[in-house]
């Protein structure tokens, strides 16, 4: 968590659903902040007590994998020197002491590369006319379960989103048969919410209200959660990976700064009602806005 945002994809103040896709240098491919302990042990317990959970893989999607741990590791090398060390038998993390057995993951390389970085990594590969989910290192959703939708089109992995599959669907797949080798795109995707832990794989859709959470305490208790997401495509196999790095705030980071308060509490007022029922906000949507109209005085 941090005290000041740094993405606000809700600063212009209106809901849109849009892609708002673009092009960052690939050097910038992972994010390391200063949350990297924090995430990767909490990657480490999840694994460990939840392990079908947070990684799955469709047998075919092996050579996939490994491409993608060897492109990650030579990313690394390049622009993240000392986050991980080691040779082909071994890898050590030296900020947290982990240390890796490569020959332990032959079988599910996709899982040590996401035990390396706080990104969660999904691989897509083209179906059809479309794109699959075909493995995944899923330790932070933001309420989804891998195991719903491993194997699935994009479509079908959507489903549930107000409006992407009228809307987005075919654009993004049309982006995604677009992206070349050595390319990087970036999007941000963001919700708020009443339960800062990273590790939410159900929660869409609840109402109700909860009187716990007021306009006095919202700052504390309601949380701003950013998805940055990225794109890279695995020049070998074809396939693409989608990387999400979780970055979590308190609704309290937007306290003495006015216009962006205001700009969230207009993309609130903004967004479509089955969206909001979608968000779960319900619970605390007028503490929320009470709150967001004093921070923005």
């Amino acid at each position: 968590m941090s005290g000041t945002p740094r993405y606000t994809p809700y600063d212009k103040g209106r809901f849109q659903l849009t892609l708002g896709i673009k092009t960052i240098d690939p050097a910038e491919w992972i994010e390391v902040d200063g949350h990297y302990p924090a995430q990767m042990a909490e990657k480490r317990r999840l694994l460990s007590e939840r392990p079908d959970e947070v990684f799955g893989a469709l047998p075919e999607s092996l050579a996939a994998q490994a491409e993608c741990l060897e492109t990650l590791l030579a990313h690394l090398g390049r622009h993240r020197r000392g986050l991980v060390e080691g040779d082909d038998a071994t890898l050590e993390i030296p900020g947290t002491g982990d240390r890796f057995d490569r020959a332990a993951f032959a079988d599910r390389p996709l899982d040590l590369a996401g035990r390396l970085v706080q990104e969660d990594l999904c691989l897509m590969a083209p179906s059809g006319d479309s794109w699959r989910l075909i493995a995944a290192s899923l330790c932070f959703p933001s309420r989804w379960r891998l195991a719903d939708k491993l194997g699935r089109p994009m479509a079908a992995i959507h489903a549930p989103v107000p409006g992407f599959n009228e809307r987005l669907a075919r654009p993004v797949d049309r982006f995604f048969d677009r992206v070349e080798p050595g390319q990087l795109f970036m999007r941000l995707n963001w919700s708020v919410i009443d339960d800062p832990s990273l590790f939410q794989p159900t929660g869409h859709g609840r109402s109700g209200h909860d009187e716990t959470i007021t306009a006095d305490n919202a700052g504390d208790v309601v949380w701003l959660r950013i998805e940055r997401q990225t794109f890279v495509r695995l020049p070998g196999t074809g396939v693409l990976v989608f990387g999400i790095k979780t970055v979590v705030d308190p609704l309290s980071a937007l306290a003495g700064r006015p216009a962006l308060a205001a700009a969230l509490r207009g993309t609130l007022t903004d967004m479509p009602d089955d969206m909001r029922r979608y968000k779960s906000m319900a619970p605390f949507a007028d503490a929320l806005a009470a709150w967001l109209d004093r921070a923005a005085g």
